[in-house]
């Protein structure tokens, strides 16, 4: 038996063992995205389903609910409905559920947020709309009962919202203006549990029992059980998996006598979870979680990484330069000295708030204690985001770029820090990379039942036609979201930012009805703007708060473009009044109606010979009001795009338009998502990102 010991710890010294497991892991990743098809047996023409709660999250009065392979959603009628829920609730209960089974969509706006595919990497293939529901049985599994016991503990501390992060996982809860100012500040990472959590948990019960002066394996083995009963109250997130694994590893491979490299145990530990799940791959947390982990390991092995104020600046930067490219595929945004912002803010998480917390889930009246300190962290982080924060906004990385920005970084730790000047000038040529494409670009946006069109000249200069909105309407506090998160601040911004734009040079809000204009004022918090028009006619509410000026001139030449103003009557009602623009980019030409109707339109074509309009934005959404034939045989359009909403209460567009567009190629937002049309002097190209 000595033998075989021996004979194992000798095979697991080997490094090329770990290389090998790396390289099955990722086979077994590509095999698997490959052949996996998603079939949860579900029947959509059903309406009634008998659904076992797993998770479940309340924002404002919104209630998302996991189920096995369903994500399923509820809206509350009245605040007592939610302490009805909260009351005669729980995890594992089994529940009747009357609702409709609908397809999650992807993207419709490029490089934003794809639901579809994050739900179907969770295994979700529907989204259950429920119209009502009622419990059936109750949870009998003891530990879903403890869960249930902390939530519900959780539930009823006042001042909660960082106890579901540090306890739950549930960063949500944070108000989105704080949240803003943390991610800001590059630290949001504090208030997901990943591994800095389960260290700190660790380090808590391993002194409690050395204080007791218990056996080694006792000790190991109890701070095992602890760690594997926190993943489990936290729902087993990847990160945190990642770290109780890597610390069982850890532990085995001292007790033991192994002598394992602890990057060989890191190996081993993603081996572990890729087995258990190849999905894990495209979660965030986890492929955050081992990148900067790995850089910290590579790290130790060149100098020893101690608790000081100068270690964790290192670490800090080390793990700033680690997530850079992941982090910039994510927001398409850096604040280059938020790694400083961590020399403050992680002593206080770890070494005060986060033992805080488990301190008040045992005594809740000490959660006012909480409350002040993290008011404080509040304080800090708005002031901290307004003065260290200097953001620079990149353009998507391919994965070749990402290659070889990792390749750069191991280089300089490993080899030489001199390599290091090389990473910096790579990220400066990342910076500068929307400056090389010498293509236009068109985007006529998805802003459901809205305008906005983006255009992108050769020398990458931006002109923003219209910005989307809708209108908005009070709303009682208690039905409001927590993070109340909006199209602009969701997909518009970071698409933007996608695309390496730095700025606007050129608003032209056609005309301030909200579907028009609803975005601008938060699209002015995010940008700066260089140039913003109006019409002529009269300013509403919202134009006057922009502090718009009316576009006087007839004629604006932007590099290789040219924008002509034709719609010079005053009718005084703003969508007559709209700005209607014909722009020409090299050899196309592209009409935009706003909201002009067909009295403009018999204006314009009387006023210019218009023929061959290569691109149509029809008037109105399609509404019956705009796009008369007479209109549409005179400029004679190649394309015509509706920007329009999905099921819009308006019935846009109108069978009238289609009918008098029936033999022209016609393409929606509704049914095409974005419309993007790229142009050189030679050829344009179109795509599209359908739902």
């Amino acid at each position: 038996m000595k033998h075989y010991s021996l004979k194992l710890r000798k095979i697991l010294l080997y490094d090329s063992l770990y290389y090998i497991l790396i390289i099955l892991s990722l086979i077994y990743i590509f095999i698997y995205s490959k052949t996996f098809i998603l079939n949860t047996n579900y029947n959509k023409n059903n309406n009634k389903f008998y659904l076992k709660i797993n998770n479940y999250i309340i924002d404002g009065n919104k209630l998302s609910i996991d189920f096995d392979n369903l994500k399923g959603i509820y809206y509350f009628e009245t605040k007592d409905e939610i302490n009805l829920f909260k009351k005669n609730y729980n995890l594992g209960d089994t529940i009747e559920v009357n609702g409709t089974l609908e397809k999650p969509n992807n993207n419709t706006i490029p490089n934003t947020f794809n639901y579809k595919k994050y739900l179907y990497h969770k295994r979700i293939e529907y989204i259950l709309k429920i119209n009502n529901l009622k419990k059936v049985k109750n949870n009998k599994s003891i530990p879903i009962k403890i869960k249930n016991y902390i939530l519900k503990r959780i539930e009823n501390i006042k001042n909660n919202k960082y106890l579901y992060a540090f306890i739950l996982g549930k960063s949500s809860y944070i108000d989105i203006k704080s949240y803003n100012n943390y991610k800001i500040n590059g630290v949001t990472h504090l208030f997901a549990l990943s591994g800095l959590h389960v260290s700190l948990f660790s380090s808590i019960v391993l002194y409690i029992l050395n204080k007791l002066k218990l056996n080694e394996k006792v000790t190991f083995t109890i701070t095992s059980i602890f760690l594997i009963t926190f993943s489990f109250i936290a729902s087993f997130t990847p990160s945190i998996l990642r770290a109780t694994i890597f610390f069982i590893l850890s532990s085995v491979n001292k007790i033991y006598y192994f002598f394992i490299k602890p990057k060989n145990l890191l190996y081993l530990t993603f081996t572990i979870l890729i087995f258990i799940n190849p999905f894990y791959i495209f979660d965030t947390g986890f492929i955050l979680s081992f990148t900067i982990t790995y850089f910290i390991l590579l790290m130790n092995e060149k100098i020893t990484i101690e608790g000081n104020i100068k270690s964790i600046l290192i670490v800090s930067m080390l793990s700033f330069l680690s997530s850079l490219p992941i982090i910039i595929n994510l927001s398409y945004e850096i604040n280059i000295i938020g790694f400083i912002n961590n020399i403050f803010f992680i002593p206080l998480v770890t070494n005060i708030i986060f033992p805080l917390s488990l301190i008040v889930i045992l005594i809740p009246k000490l959660s006012f204690i909480l409350f002040i300190l993290t008011r404080v962290m509040e304080k800090v982080s708005a002031f901290s985001s307004s003065i260290l924060n200097i953001t620079l906004y990149f353009q998507r990385l391919s994965y070749i770029e990402i290659f070889i920005y990792y390749v750069l970084l191991i280089l300089s730790i490993k080899k030489n820090k001199k390599v290091l000047i090389l990473l910096l000038i790579f990220v400066f040529i990342l910076y500068i990379k929307p400056n090389f494409n010498k293509n236009a670009y068109v985007y006529f946006i998805d802003v459901g039942q809205g305008d906005s069109a983006l255009i992108i000249t050769e020398n990458n200069k931006s002109i923003l036609i219209d910005t989307g909105g809708k209108l908005s309407y009070k709303t009682e506090s208690w039905k409001q979201k927590n993070k109340e998160y909006n199209l602009m601040s969701l997909s518009i911004i970071p698409f933007f930012k996608s695309i390496g734009l730095k700025k606007i040079d050129y608003l032209l809000i056609t005309h301030g009805d909200a579907d028009h204009a609803g975005y601008a004022l938060e699209l002015l918090d995010n940008f700066k703007i260089i140039n913003k028009y109006t019409n002529k006619g009269r300013k509403n509410t919202l134009e006057k708060k922009l502090n718009i000026n009316s576009l006087e001139e007839s004629y604006l030449k932007i590099d290789n473009i040219e924008i002509y103003s034709l719609n010079n009557n005053i009718y005084n009602n703003e969508n007559k009044d709209s700005l209607v623009l014909l722009i020409k980019i090299y050899n196309n030409e592209f009409l935009f109606m706003a909201d002009a109707d067909k009295e403009v339109e018999k204006s314009i074509i009387e006023k210019y010979n218009l023929k061959d309009i290569d691109f149509l934005k029809v008037g109105h959404h399609g509404s019956k009001t705009s796009t008369d034939m007479t209109f549409i045989n005179k400029i004679n359009p190649k394309y015509s795009i509706i920007s329009v909403g999905k099921n819009n209460k308006f019935g846009h567009p109108n069978i009238e338009t289609l009918e008098t567009l029936k033999n022209r190629k016609t393409l929606r937002t509704d049914k095409s998502g974005t419309i993007r049309i790229t142009i050189n002097k030679n050829e344009f190209i179109i795509n599209t990102y359908c739902p």
